[in-house]
């Protein structure tokens, strides 16, 4: 079946940032968190965005602060609604491992994104404003508010102007782990506040998390794409007889499963699949297969080694015990310590 792909360098993070980063399965995620599993996004919809966020927040001095964060994936997404076309900035995060602090993590993304939004209206507007300004002085006509929108103070001092609109950001965190997610899954959690009128004076930000160990069978199931099989293998990977059933169950699609997908599998439960690193499509049924196969040949080569030496010092001789183990006799003396030569 070809090398380990544990052998391979994979790394987690960039395994799984890589993997989620693919349309078929970005859209698939929000399909299934959005509108519970309805094939509403298409990956056509979807136009890959720098996923670098910038805000210039401004510092107690007055002075301009640069904060940069990067989210693991993030795309504009372009849809229909009413005959009007809307837009969503969808992004995901790809978790191997629990992280405690998701929630403010996500809530600073989307807070940086709607900041970046409110810097880009302001730059258009004065880009916009100085083009028309350069145009009437090239032309030699009267600069005058005349016919233009007249920005209030507010306007002015923010740049966003009243008619101006924000596109809605969506992050939802992928857990990739085996274990439960015990993480927060909101900020109060996070908070020792219990008092009512001091939360009612905050907003509270809830993590949007899909985790394999809190879904049953029949919600994985209303994924897809590959991310189905993938998160099927994970809840169950550490319980050997419900994955062979999973496997069964699911026979056809996981002897079919692309690279990618299985890359991910690999480097979150190290089970050990064996596949070559050019091929595109891998059968995990198969692959499985040949583990099982392997574990039960190393169970009973350690079962005949350790059945040798208890013979071997109950005194039985070697040819005695190489006929009883099934191995050569050189083999059974290497086990018990003694040279191919002594007799």
């Amino acid at each position: 079946m070809g090398k380990k792909g544990g052998e391979r360098p994979l790394k987690a993070d960039t395994i799984t940032k890589d993997y989620i980063s693919d349309t078929n399965v970005f859209a698939d995620v929000f399909n299934y968190y959005i509108y519970g599993g309805e094939q509403v996004i298409s990956p056509e919809q979807l136009e890959e965005r720098d996923p670098a966020e910038i805000a210039l927040p401004y510092g107690a001095d007055g002075a301009v602060v640069p904060v940069q964060k990067f989210r693991d994936a993030q795309k504009l997404c372009t849809v229909m609604t009413d005959g009007k076309l809307e837009y969503v900035i969808y992004g995901t995060e790809a978790q191997a491992k629990i992280h405690n602090a998701m929630t403010v993590r996500n809530n600073l993304y989307d807070a940086l994104e709607y900041a970046g939004q409110v810097a880009e209206a302001a730059k258009s507007h004065r880009k916009e404003l100085k083009k028309e300004k350069e145009r009437k002085l090239e032309l030699g006509e009267e600069i005058s508010n005349e016919g233009k929108k007249s920005l209030t103070s507010d306007e002015f001092l923010s740049g966003f102007w009243e008619d101006d609109r924000l596109i809605p950001s969506v992050t939802v965190t992928i857990y990739f782990g085996a274990d439960e997610w015990t993480g927060a899954m909101s900020l109060f959690d996070m908070m020792e506040v219990k008092e009512p009128r001091i939360l009612a004076c905050m907003d509270n930000y809830h993590l949007r998390l899909i985790a394999p160990m809190r879904m049953p069978d029949e919600e994985i199931m209303k994924f897809q794409s590959s991310l189905r099989e993938v998160l099927l293998f994970i809840k169950y990977s550490k319980n050997p007889e419900n994955l062979n059933r999973v496997l069964k169950d699911n026979e056809q699609r996981f002897r079919e499963m692309e690279r990618r997908a299985v890359d991910v599998i690999e480097v979150i439960t190290n089970t050990g699949l064996k596949y070559e690193e050019s091929e595109e499509k891998i059968d995990v049924c198969e692959a499985i297969k040949e583990i099982r196969m392997e574990e039960r040949r190393i169970g009973e080569l350690k079962k005949a080694q350790e059945s040798a030496r208890n013979f071997y010092n109950l005194g039985v001789d070697i040819e005695t015990i190489a006929k009883g183990v099934g191995y050569a006799v050189d083999v059974v003396k290497g086990w018990v310590g003694l040279s191919p030569d002594v007799q």
